[in-house]
């Protein structure tokens, strides 16, 4: 398979998608041609083709992309209408997801794109169906990944451990995000300031952004997707990590 990144998160709810929509941005002002991919998404919405991932559609109206039918099926496999573990949702639909299967699309989406971004859903451990967990997905497509974690209290414990179970995987942790997923009172502002530089000192590991809370973001807040590129002061490492075939 050829290149992409896989956008972790060390928990629900740290803004995997906020992340992946801006990174995805990014690469897209710079002529590269990635693409978002959400293999499976809970909480889906009723769409007139069926459910559609909420989290994927972000991404495409923040890069301002719009794929056939047949690539969004590709982008996300498993969409189910429970927002909740995948394995749980896969049980309730009687369809559980499949790595080979997700291996596949992406794949696909591969032959036709250059980069493509893979978002988690939940943390590392989350199951996918009975036997397999969201690392066992990160295994098999073996890509650099990008870890994004709360940047408030209780940050360092989720965060450490998730890059030590990423790494004990065998996997490459390019670096992490902190998102300020709510706005920090301002008493609070020195643990904000210090958890970075902590979890880098532990984990051994890159901070690659710390990005303030962006109140209401959507699609069309361009003064605020050019804060997001701003915050994201690591981003040229993300560049490095670029490998395009020539087709």
């Amino acid at each position: 398979m050829s290149q992409g990144f896989f956008i972790a998160g060390t928990g629900t709810g740290v803004g995997k998608t906020v992340v992946t929509a801006g990174i995805l941005r990014c690469l897209r002002d710079r002529d590269i041609d990635a693409v978002p991919a959400k293999p499976v998404q809970t909480g889906g919405e009723t769409g007139k083709d069926g459910f559609i991932a909420p989290d994927l559609d972000f991404c495409l109206s923040t890069a301002d992309i719009h794929p056939s039918y047949r690539e969004i099926a590709l982008m996300s496999p498993y969409v189910y209408e429970s927002a909740c573990s995948p394995h749980l949702a896969g049980r309730l639909q009687r369809v559980y997801p499949e790595i080979p299967h997700i291996r596949a699309c992406l794949a696909k989406l591969l032959v036709l794109h250059d980069i493509v971004l893979v978002e988690s859903a939940g943390g590392i451990m989350v199951p996918l169906n009975e036997e397999e967990t969201m690392l066992d997905l990160m295994k098999t497509l073996d890509f650099p990944v990008l870890l994004v974690a709360h940047a408030g209290l209780g940050t360092i414990n989720h965060s450490l451990l998730s890059i030590h179970v990423l790494r004990s995987a065998g996997l490459e942790v390019l670096g992490v995000v902190f998102n300020e997923v709510e706005k920090t009172p301002p008493e609070d502002d020195f643990i904000i300031k210090d958890n970075p530089k902590t979890i880098a000192r532990f984990g051994n590991v890159r901070v690659l952004g710390n990005v303030r809370h962006l109140a209401g973001i959507c699609p069309e807040s361009g003064h605020l997707w050019d804060q997001f590129e701003h915050d994201m002061f690591g981003f040229k490492k993300i560049l490095e990590g670029v490998k395009t075939d020539d087709r």
